[in-house]
């Protein structure tokens, strides 16, 4: 594919970024040489075996930091602030397809934030610093297939005895393990009858189904996972028992944040591609570009991608400062 090297609706670099220091350049080319060199030249081969090697590709990210990017330095992070996980997801935003920065931002900002923030000691060398370094693919378990959160996990003795499924689940195939939210007690309200639980997908009673066939996003396996009376130990539940909603809540703020940050890039190649095939393109006798409706409305496109990107730099700024951002990053998504 033939990308435009220069837009002339992209606007001119001032020199100093809002959000970004010298250091998120540093990473961010980095990673765009990664990029560049291991994911891209193979994109067209994995989107059309509709899977690529996250086992392989994590490893490679997972030596550069990327999973780790604000987690704690003790368990294998680079201990940095959310401003960095932000500039990866930007970066990571170059990859050739939407479906790889998909399941790489599954790992570094949906399935593991809660584990970071409350999991504890055992958790976290167990699950979490495998995953920060790549060696685990982890996934996430929201979504079932008749809506609401019916899996349920019955208590005997210590532990905890899981039956239900999850659908839609990114990395489902190839995950080591699952962030599961599942129902852990009879409390009548829904916000505190949930916890989040690791689960290892190698366990006994485990099932994966065939991998699901989307419209897009094929080099991204999406699985349907089962639990039929799987048993997990009680220290395998994240943080508080019946917190897991909250923590979940919590984990979707900044997976909304990383996830517009990701799509600034594509967004922007599609207003440059575009503007490089109004230039180039005829009809009656004179490039598209002459036609003034077609350029008002590049104009009005990219005022909103811009717009989208102020968004996203202020709520990361405002919560680098303490704020509830839970509005800005609703809107941004």
């Amino acid at each position: 594919m033939s990308f435009a090297k220069k837009s002339v609706l992209k606007p001119a670099a001032s020199g100093v970024h809002i959000l970004y220091g010298p250091r998120h350049l540093e990473f961010r080319s980095a990673i765009g040489d990664l990029v560049e060199k291991s994911i891209n030249p193979q994109v067209d081969e994995w989107e059309k075996a509709k899977k690529f090697p996250a086992h392989k590709v994590f490893k490679e990210l997972g030596t550069l930091g990327v999973f780790g990017v604000n987690k704690p330095v003790e368990y294998g992070g680079l201990g940095l602030d959310f401003s960095y996980s932000v500039a990866v997801a930007e970066e990571l935003g170059k990859i050739n397809c939407a479906g790889i920065p998909m399941a790489i931002e599954v790992q570094s900002d949906m399935a593991t934030p809660a584990l970071s923030s409350f999991g504890s000691d055992y958790l976290k060398r167990e699950f979490l610093a495998p995953s920060l370094s790549g060696d685990l693919v982890a996934c996430l378990g929201v979504s079932e297939a008749c809506a609401g959160s019916d899996v349920a996990a019955r208590w005997s003795g210590d532990d905890l005895i899981i039956n239900g499924s999850k659908q839609w689940i990114t990395n489902g195939n190839q995950a080591d393990w699952i962030c599961l939210l599942a129902n852990t007690n009879q409390n009548p309200s829904v916000h505190k009858n949930k916890s989040l639980i690791c689960v290892r997908l190698d366990d006994t009673g485990v099932h994966r189904d065939t991998r699901i066939e989307k419209l897009g996003m094929h080099s991204s396996d999406t699985a349907e996972i089962y639990f039929d009376n799987v048993r997990v130990p009680k220290r395998n539940i994240i943080g508080e028992e019946g917190q897991g909603f909250v923590y979940q809540m919590l984990q979707f703020q900044d997976e909304r944040l990383v996830a517009i940050a990701v799509l600034l890039e594509p967004m922007q190649r599609c207003l440059d591609l575009t503007t490089e095939y109004i230039r180039t393109r005829e009809a009656f006798g004179e490039p598209l570009i002459k036609n003034q409706t077609i350029p008002f409305r590049l104009a009005e496109l990219t005022t909103e991608l811009e717009a989208v990107r102020s968004l996203l730099y202020r709520a990361v700024i405002e919560r680098l400062q303490g704020a509830d951002v839970t509005l800005l990053a609703s809107m941004g998504s």
